[in-house]
C-alpha cells in the first residue's frame, strides 16, 4: 500500500481491504468493460452493478444497520472511489452511486424513513436509485427550482420536469426534490421519495452523451404526482440545506473520482512513453514528454491530497463547502489536463478509439459541468474567503 504510506494515511485493515477489494474489482472487472459500455452509447453496464451488488461495492456507504458495509467515513470511500475510477470513472460511479441517493435520506429522513428507503440498498439485490433535482431552467442555482410541491391532506401533489437525472432509465426510487413556494427560493425547497410506479411519474428517452456513458441520463415528468406526507423528508424548506449538506460529500466524491481517471491516464501513457519508440530511444527519455508526465504526476497527487484533507475535515464535522469545492475543481480540471496530456503523449494513437485515453479525456469533461460548474466552484472558494 504505497500510496497509503505516501500520503502519511494510517488505515485500519478494514479500510485496506476495501481498497483492496475496488483495486482488485476494478482491474478485473471494470477497466475491460469500459470500450463496450462506451460503444453502447445509451446502455448501462447492469451485469457489471450486479457482480459490484454481490460483492457490496454498491452499498458499502450504507449504514450497517440497514444492511450496507457500514464504511461511513467518507475518507475511506474516497480511497475507494479513487480505485473504482480508476478502472473506468463511468462505471465506478454507477457502482456507487446510491450513495448519492441514500444521503438526503440520511441527513434528513426519519429513522422509520430511513429503514424503509435505505433497508433495500443492502439487500443481495439492491434497487437503482437516482436523485432529482436539475431542471431546463434550473441547473447551478438549484434554488430556482419550479417543480411544485402543493399539499392537499395528507399526501403532496408533485407537478414539473426535471432533466440530466443520472440513472432515471432504471431507477426504482427518486429523491425529487420540489419547491412548496418558488418565491422563497431555497427557504420553499423540499425533499420528497418517489417510487417508479407512482402515477403520474414517467421517464423520457436516454440522452445521448459525449462520454461517461454507463450512467444513462433523461428527463423525468411530474405531472399531478400525488406522494403520502410520509415521504417527505425533513420539513417544509429544509430540502436545500439537506442538498447543499449532500453536494459537500458528493463533490469530495467527484474530486475522488476525478483523481482515480487522472492516474490512469498518468499510468497509460508512462506505459507507453517507456515501450515507444522514436529517435532511437524511448520517448519518456525525451525532455517533452517526461516532463508533461512529471506535470500530469504533480497535478494527480495535488487532486489527491485536496480531496483526502476535505474528506478528513468532513469526517471530522467541519463545514467544508470551500474544501469540497477546491477538490471538486482542482480534481475536474486536473483530470481533463491529464487526459489531454495523455492523448498527446500517444500522438496519433491517442486519437484512436483502440486506446482508452481519447475516451477518458470526453469522460472528464463531465466533471467540470455536473454539480455545479468549475464556475460555481470558483464562486464558493471566493465567498469562503470574503467571510474570513
Amino acid at each position: 500500500m504505497g500510496r497509503t504510506v505516501r500520503d502519511g494515511l494510517r488505515l485500519t485493515a478494514e479500510q485496506e481491504q476495501f481498497v483492496e477489494l475496488a483495486r482488485e474489482f476494478a482491474a478485473r472487472e471494470i477497466r475491460p468493460r469500459g470500450r463496450a459500455v462506451d460503444e453502447a452509447d445509451t446502455e448501462s453496464p447492469l451485469d457489471v452493478w450486479e457482480k459490484a451488488s454481490q460483492l457490496g461495492l454498491t452499498s458499502f456507504m450504507i449504514p450497517e444497520k440497514f444492511g450496507g458495509g457500514g464504511v461511513t467515513d467518507l475518507l475511506t470511500q474516497v480511497l475507494v472511489q479513487q480505485e473504482l475510477c480508476h478502472g473506468d470513472i463511468g462505471i465506478g460511479n454507477l457502482i456507487t452511486s446510491n450513495g448519492f441517493f441514500s444521503a438526503p435520506i440520511e441527513h434528513l429522513g426519519s429513522p422509520e424513513q430511513q429503514e424503509r428507503f435505505l433497508g433495500p440498498l443492502g439487500s443481495d439485490r439492491p434497487p437503482l436509485t437516482a436523485v432529482a433535482v436539475t431542471e431546463p431552467g434550473s441547473g447551478s442555482d438549484a434554488a430556482s427550482i419550479q417543480t411544485s410541491a402543493r399539499r392537499e391532506g395528507e399526501e403532496y401533489v408533485l407537478n414539473g420536469q426535471k432533466t440530466w437525472i443520472s440513472n432515471a432509465p432504471y431507477a426504482e426510487y427518486f429523491v425529487v426534490f420540489a419547491t412548496v413556494d418558488a418565491t422563497l427560493r431555497s427557504r420553499g425547497v423540499t425533499a420528497f421519495v418517489v417510487p417508479r410506479d407512482t402515477p403520474g411519474l414517467k421517464v423520457g428517452p436516454p440522452f445521448q452523451k459525449m462520454g461517461q456513458r454507463a450512467i444513462v441520463n433523461a428527463e423525468v415528468f411530474l405531472d399531478d404526482v400525488r406522494v403520502p406526507l410520509e415521504n417527505r423528508l425533513g420539513d417544509e424548506g429544509q430540502g436545500f440545506a439537506g442538498l447543499m449538506r449532500t453536494f459537500d460529500a458528493s463533490r469530495i466524491l467527484i474530486g475522488a473520482a476525478t483523481t482515480g481517471l487522472a492516474r490512469a491516464a498518468l499510468d497509460f501513457a508512462t506505459d507507453y512513453a517507456r515501450e515507444r519508440e522514436q529517435f532511437g530511444v524511448p520517448i519518456i527519455q525525451h525532455q517533452a514528454v517526461a516532463f508533461r508526465l512529471a506535470d500530469m504526476a504533480t497535478r494527480v497527487d495535488t487532486s489527491h491530497l485536496l480531496t483526502v484533507r476535505a474528506a478528513t475535515l468532513y469526517d471530522e464535522g467541519h463545514a467544508v463547502a470551500q474544501e469540497s469545492a477546491m477538490a471538486k475543481l482542482v480534481g475536474s480540471e486536473n483530470a481533463m489536463w491529464c487526459t489531454h496530456a495523455a492523448v498527446q503523449t500517444l500522438g496519433g494513437y491517442g486519437y484512436s478509439r483502440e486506446y482508452p485515453v481519447e475516451r477518458w479525456m470526453r469522460d472528464a469533461k463531465l466533471e467540470e459541468i455536473e454539480e455545479g460548474t468549475s464556475d460555481i466552484q470558483r464562486l464558493i472558494i471566493s465567498r469562503g474567503l470574503g467571510a474570513r
